[in-house]
């Protein structure tokens, strides 16, 4: 026994000495300030309703970068346009990646998708395909090309795509706390995401199968799906394009499409509505760019300043997707002198970014002026302003989106007098999500405008 006991001394004290090691390496990182947490569930009894709030308001006490505990899971929240440079410019391969997060895996296919897929060359292939295939100029030049090739039941369609939004903004307690995931089981939400899964794989199965079946379309009048089948039959992209593959890029862009643009004029509408000069400033430059057609055409929005001023200040004050898809460390580095370790998750604030009161001069108030003769945009390039994230990891469908969103506020403004019915003021609390909608409905008054 005693030949046995130092035979192995020189094994254990390696083995004390890198716990000792690894113990004194992580009490020295210079980690980011974080708010005390509780055992088990870490700092979510902070979050609150609406977490993009709650975290904006924690950082003016802890710092434009801090260190939350969703749960067992550290994550650095960024508030600041310059962190998010460093996060998605200066570093922006290192924190490319994305984490697995369960529920979006259960209705992306495995996280096959463009949003939600981990960094690498699935990632690059598939947003390959969207930007030179799907979202480019020259394939989509008109704006009324069908999606799907035809039209389907709207409310049915509709319903999925409100309740797999609502899903994705859900707080799975597995996600956050592994040992307990059997308490997403029990409350059923599980049960409620897989079928909204099912749903949807079998809306697109049947979708995917009528392209397949019907062989007459022409190729210049081809929707989504068709580019897609194309795609995949004639292997022009190097790698066999699954079905599975297709059936995720195509709710991605339904996902991150139709819903957030919804959004984002819902809001706009809201904000015209609660300041009248806005509003009717809107309506002149509408009324002076029309001269007199029946509509405004996409070939007239470069010359309404003032519209693309309102819509940028829309998504300043109200980002769709107000804390960004996280991204993933993946390896040490540093942010703002922080140490980040590898595999950290990383949520940009794009909520308190637009509010931040060192670079907006009243950050709280909805003054579209303020980007007339303003260079910022939203295209990723200027950090003050981060609606549709920056980088590798930037939405690819920015141009696309907007000119959707332009075109329909331009004709509501030139077309139709927007009033609010009733008398009380309009109420502008938001819902608590992935995607941030106004909780009550507008109920607007529109009659045609007499010019």
């Amino acid at each position: 026994m005693q030949v046995f006991i130092i035979s192995s001394l020189p094994f254990i004290l390696v083995i004390i000495f890198l716990k000792s090691y690894i113990f004194t390496s992580k009490r020295h990182k210079n980690l980011p300030p974080s708010p005390p947490k509780l055992p088990l569930i870490g700092n979510l009894h902070q979050l609150g309703s609406s977490s993009h709030r709650s975290l904006c308001s924690m950082a003016q006490t802890y710092g434009p970068v801090m260190l939350i505990h969703f749960g067992s899971v550290p994550a650095v929240v960024v508030s600041s346009a310059d962190a998010a440079r460093e996060v998605m410019k200066t570093q922006d391969l290192t924190f490319a990646n994305r984490p697995f997060l369960r529920i979006p895996s259960k209705i992306f296919y495995a996280l096959k998708d463009i949003a939600f897929s981990q960094y690498g060359e699935h990632w690059r292939q598939i947003r390959s395909i969207a930007v030179l295939h799907i979202l480019s100029n020259k394939r989509f030049s008109r704006i009324d090309t069908v999606a799907l090739g035809r039209k389907y039941e709207g409310r049915h369609f509709k319903n999925l795509l409100e309740r797999t939004v609502e899903f994705l903004g859900c707080f799975s307690v597995g996600s956050y706390i592994p040992s307990l995931t059997w308490v997403d089981r029990l409350s059923g939400l599980e049960r409620k995401v897989d079928e909204v899964a099912k749903e949807f794989d079998e809306f697109f199965d049947s979708v995917i199968n009528e392209h397949i079946n019907n062989k007459e379309a022409s190729f210049e009048c081809q929707d989504l799906v068709g580019i897609l089948l194309d795609i995949q039959r004639e292997n022009k992209i190097g790698f066999p394009l699954e079905n599975d593959v297709i059936k995720a890029i195509i709710l991605d862009l339904f996902v991150g499409g139709i819903d957030t643009t919804f959004t984002s004029l819902e809001w706009a509408i809201a904000e015209l509505l609660r300041h009248p000069q806005a509003m009717k400033e809107l309506q002149q430059e509408a009324l002076k760019t029309g001269q007199g057609r029946s509509l405004i055409t996409e070939d007239k929005l470069d010359k309404m300043a003032y519209l693309k001023a309102v819509m940028k200040e829309t998504l300043r004050l109200h980002p769709p997707i107000p804390l960004l898809v996280p991204h993933e460390s993946t390896r040490d580095a540093k942010l703002q002198g922080y140490d980040i370790p590898s595999g950290t998750r990383v949520y940009i604030n794009a909520f308190a970014i637009g509010r931040e009161a060192s670079k907006w001069e009243e950050p709280d108030e909805f003054k579209p002026e303020r980007f007339l003769d303003n260079p910022i945009d939203y295209k990723g390039f200027h950090f003050e302003l981060l609606p549709f994230g920056a980088g590798r990891r930037g939405c690819p469908g920015i141009p696309f989106a907007m000119i959707v969103n332009e075109l329909v506020l331009a004709n509501l403004a030139y077309k139709f007098d927007l009033s609010l019915i009733g008398e009380e003021a309009l109420d502008m609390t938001e819902t608590n999500g992935i995607a941030v909608h106004k909780k009550c409905p507008i109920l607007v008054s529109a009659t045609p405008a007499c010019y």
